[in-house]
């Protein structure tokens, strides 16, 4: 009886080992670090971004500052720190968002392409992407409110230059908060002033955006991997492509194309998540009517330039960085799981050869 449970334990552990699993851990780690990555290395563009998107709530919307003007704002009133403002909170959400990201599309795409054929190839990986940045979410919000309100600030001297007037904002109406020093105290300033809800404020509006920018993107990705595969086999079928180039290319075409096509729910999002306790939006539907009633197309997507600037290479390099992992880590662990499911495999033959003396003896 103990030689049949030790037998049975081995053989439970050995393919356990060895299955093909749809959990895919490594994903979940590989994503994390590429995510966390590409955020801190085009950080100060996604600044640029965030307060060109912004403009309306502070100053209203007449007289915005173009792209390069925005540049030489910030350059000259906060230096270089200011457009590393509220980088602690980006790359702590990017972390989140890219672990699910990643690890949920690779386990979630065996599963239903396995489980669901019908909605096998492009479906797949668009339903797959969206799962998983809507279970990263739930830390990415809050990290996204606390980072844009702390770049919309800049520094201590430029946010108290800011016209204010009973902590109103002159321009425009809308109540600001106060100087967030980091990203610690942003969070318990606005939990203790907002509760949940401010630190979730645009929740929706980041799922609008979010859900349909993380399918297309991968879709479109695993699209243009798909067309990439097909000219190599047919016009280079010996070439041997760097994966990790490969990555970089199609993981920037592929961000880019999205981050345009998402620009204005991405305008929606940012100016719902900025804006203080008076709100200038009372919903997502109420911001995009007036968005569009003030300031037209134009409006709609202000900051696409820097928006896909930023997704192009921020993109580029989180998916040049997890086939990279993918092509220097997951070799060496699949060698070190070969190596124990051949312990295991032996550790279970000497198991029955024992059982077999016991039993005849």
């Amino acid at each position: 009886m103990a030689a049949n449970s030790s037998t049975s334990t081995n053989h439970r552990a050995l393919t356990t080992t060895t299955s093909n699993q749809f959990f895919e851990w490594r994903e979940f780690l590989w994503g994390a670090i590429a995510g966390a990555f590409g955020e801190g290395m085009m950080h100060p563009i996604d600044t640029i971004k965030t307060r060109i998107q912004s403009q309306a709530i502070l100053y209203g919307s007449q007289n915005q500052k173009s792209l390069l003007q925005m540049v030489q704002s910030v350059w000259k009133i906060d230096g270089l720190r200011g457009f590393y403002r509220g980088i602690a909170p980006g790359i702590t959400g990017s972390l989140a968002t890219g672990a699910t990201y990643f690890g949920v599309i690779e386990s979630s795409k065996k599963w239903i392409e396995e489980t669901h054929p019908s909605l096998g190839g492009h479906w797949a990986h668009f339903i797959a992407g969206a799962v998983g940045d809507t279970l990263g979410s739930f830390v990415y919000v809050p990290c996204e409110v606390m980072k844009q309100r702390m770049q919309v600030q800049g520094t201590r001297s430029s946010w108290s230059s800011l016209p204010m007037k009973n902590n109103i904002s002159m321009n425009h109406g809308g109540q600001m908060y106060g100087y967030y020093s980091g990203m610690f105290q942003a969070g318990r300033s606005i939990l203790k002033e907002q509760g949940l809800r401010g630190l979730y404020a645009g929740y929706w509006s980041t799922l609008a955006r979010d859900v349909p920018f993380a399918g297309l993107m991968v879709m479109f990705y695993e699209a243009l991997k798909d067309f990439t595969e097909y000219g190599k086999q047919r016009w280079m079928p010996n070439s041997d492509v760097n994966n990790s180039l490969e990555g970089l290319v199609l993981g920037g075409l592929a961000g880019g194309i999205s981050a345009y096509l998402t620009t204005p729910l991405d305008v929606v999002k940012t100016r719902m998540q900025v804006q203080g306790s008076t709100l200038r939006y009372n919903s997502w539907l109420d911001a995009v009517r007036t968005i569009w009633r003030s300031e037209g197309t134009k409006g709609m997507f202000r900051g696409s330039i820097p928006r896909i600037t930023w997704y192009i290479p921020a993109s580029a390099l989180t998916f040049m960085a997890v086939e990279f992992l993918r092509d220097h880590f997951n070799e060496r662990l699949d060698e070190e799981s070969k190596t124990e499911a051949a312990t295991l495999s032996g550790d279970s033959k000497g198991t029955l050869r024992e059982a077999a003396l016991t039993a005849r003896d």
